[in-house]
């Protein structure tokens, strides 16, 4: 992080631009950096996932099931909800219009 933080602090003050071609080199000398800033990406990428406590196979089943039946509940309980509000309105209307 502190890296990225110096090449972006370089960035800006190499691209204020002095005239006679100081910020054509300035963005060259950045484009040398990138395939190094991306391999070091790369490497702290792979560093971190070493890192991650990854779920058994066990707690990725119970938590699908848990969603599936959470999903399911609601699904079911506005689909009634719905469909009682809409027969209370339709008898509402019914009987404002006699």
């Amino acid at each position: 992080m502190a890296e990225a933080l110096k090449v972006n602090d370089e960035g800006v003050r190499g691209g204020s631009g002095g005239g006679n071609g100081s910020g054509i080199t300035s963005a060259l000398g950045g484009l040398s950096a990138y395939p190094k800033r991306i391999r070091s990406f790369m490497h702290d990428v792979r560093v971190e996932m070493k890192q991650v406590n990854w779920p058994s196979r066990s707690d990725v089943i119970s938590t699908t099931a848990v969603v599936v039946v959470t999903v399911a509940f609601f699904a079911v309980f506005f689909g009634l909800t719905d469909a009682i509000l809409t027969h209370a309105a339709n008898w509402l209307f019914h009987l404002a219009s006699h």
